[in-house]
């Protein structure tokens, strides 16, 4: 198997792993058994894949990690938005 594919693949799962629990975050507006930590966490660790991504000049990294930075950044935003709907 190509290691682009192999790659590719790897990123394209783990980009769109928190689309559902964000689309359900949306819908019910209530975040009450979301982690902001957790959340802010995995920024932090796709914003370094992202810079890693750069360093190595990997577009499948880069990509799949920015994607990912986006979805979860949003994730962040709607926990503290709805975060009174969940008392």
């Amino acid at each position: 198997m190509n290691e682009n594919l192999l790659g590719i693949a790897a990123g394209i799962l783990t980009s769109v792993a928190m689309l559902p629990q964000l689309i359900k975050v949306i819908k019910e507006k209530n975040v009450g058994d979301l982690s902001w930590v957790m959340i802010l966490v995995l920024i932090c660790g796709l914003s370094l894949w992202v810079w890693y991504g750069v360093l190595k000049n990997e577009l499948p990294i880069i990509l799949s990690n920015a994607f990912a930075v986006l979805v979860n950044s949003c994730l962040f935003i709607c926990y503290f938005l709805y975060k009174d709907n969940s008392d």
